[in-house]
């Protein structure tokens, strides 16, 4: 029994699979006590643990320590790497991209093997462009859709308002509406700038995942949601490994 754990900026999600049959799959805060809780009683059996995470040193040595205590099977962090098959990494250091977005890259690789766009929309969105040969032409790192409205509750002391539907673009005529409409123009216009750049670089693809996922599909975006797409990628790297 293996367990796969994707462990962002927020919140956790894992999957738990046995011979490669998705047995659960759930999610938990990051810093829960018991962030498995769910499946508890299966982690005596888990024979191997493989972890994606961007989460501070602190939080994945808790992570570390807590799996230790419950299963059986090592366990294993996979970072962002030069390459993986043949997906080339764009940055000159690797260790400095995150592994969700390495991770996700080699999901979205795996599965279609052609040029792709990989949008991941959560605490940060994040944009990656790979061509048709494997090649990591580099992306884009914006500020989440929560990370915004936190940002105008606690540096602008006069706008006050209340998160709403980010869904409309026209002119707001209340505070509430101009800031959430406002967020949703932006979003739009990036969600223009990614179409713009998948048909400049000819590629085939758009793949989203995330947590802000179909907020960007309700706003027009035309793309494949995986919503497990790093853990898709995490599995595929540990079949690797296991096989090396």
């Amino acid at each position: 029994m293996r367990l796969l754990v994707d462990a962002g900026n927020t919140r956790m999600k894992w999957r738990l699979e046995s011979e490669g049959v998705i047995i659960h799959e759930g999610w938990s805060a990051l810093d829960m006590d018991a962030p498995f809780a769910d499946i508890d009683g299966y982690l005596g059996s888990v024979s191997r643990v493989g972890v994606s995470t961007v989460a501070p040193e602190e939080l994945r040595l808790r992570l570390l320590s807590y799996l230790d205590g419950k299963v059986a099977g090592p366990v294993h962090f996979y970072w962002a790497e030069d390459r993986r098959s043949s997906l080339q990494n764009s940055y000159m250091d690797a260790r400095t991209m995150g592994a969700d977005r390495w991770h996700g890259m080699y999901g979205a690789w795996k599965h279609y093997k052609c040029g792709c766009a990989v949008i991941d929309a959560g605490s940060a969105i994040t944009v990656d462009y790979v061509d048709h040969a494997g090649q990591h032409v580099g992306g884009y790192i914006l500020p989440g859709l929560k990370m915004m409205l936190r940002s105008l509750k606690n540096d602008a002391a006069r706008i006050a308002f209340e998160a709403g539907e980010v869904s409309r673009t026209k002119p707001g005529i209340s505070t509430a509406e101009c800031v959430n409409h406002g967020l949703s123009w932006l979003f739009q216009a990036m969600i223009d700038r990614v179409r713009k750049d998948v048909f400049e670089l000819n590629l085939s693809q758009t793949v989203l995942t995330g947590g802000d996922a179909e907020r960007l599909l309700a706003l027009g975006m035309t793309a494949a949601h995986h919503p497990s797409l790093v853990l898709d990628g995490l599995g595929y790297i540990d079949n690797e490994v296991c096989e090396e």
